[in-house]
């Protein structure tokens, strides 16, 4: 029995390439300098950062505000750290302890000239927009049973003549039921 060839629209396809790259030249790969080396570098050098970040900030006993603070180095400037901070009293407290914090970084090998603390911006979906629809239109109602019924009981134990009762009574007066 003899095979005759294939037709040749079954040969439009050209051969699979042979993969010869092993798990053990990927990771030759990322560790290059030109790979992404210098991405996974920059990431061990930010977790780094961060754990003697939180130890320096737990033996100045702030050890608290380490999950509120992105640490990272100022680009452009030499062993210049940068703070950004959620909130204006955050940034104050760390202010106030910058000498030490530095010290306290020299101690667990990062070394840095100063430190700038700056706050996060506010991301813009935060506005404060005004209603719209029917609760814009609707106008405050009056007190409801509970409210009315303790302005009432207060207004039972002032005394009569006192400026105090005139006033809770003109309240109840001007909220209707």
């Amino acid at each position: 029995m003899s095979l005759s060839p294939a037709p040749s629209f079954y040969m439009n396809f050209a051969p699979k390439p042979i993969r010869t790259k092993a798990a053990h030249d990927w990771l030759e790969y990322l560790r290059e300098s030109e790979g992404l080396g210098g991405i996974l570098a920059k990431t061990e050098d930010l977790a780094k950062l961060k754990i003697a970040l939180k130890g320096a900030l737990f033996e100045l006993d702030l050890d608290n505000l380490a999950p509120k603070i992105e640490a990272g180095w100022r680009s452009g400037a030499q062993n210049e750290l940068f703070l950004l901070v959620n909130g204006a009293s955050i940034a104050t407290r760390l202010q106030q302890v910058l000498p030490s914090l530095i010290n306290e970084l020299a101690k667990k090998g990062i070394v840095c000239a100063s430190i700038k603390v700056r706050l996060k911006p506010v991301p813009p979906n935060w506005e404060i927009k005004p209603r719209e629809g029917l609760q814009a239109k609707q106008k405050p109602r009056g007190f409801n049973a509970v409210a009315r019924a303790s302005w009432e009981s207060l207004l039972n134990k002032l005394a009569p003549d006192s400026d105090l009762h005139k006033a809770v009574e003109r309240l109840l007066q001007s909220k209707p039921k």
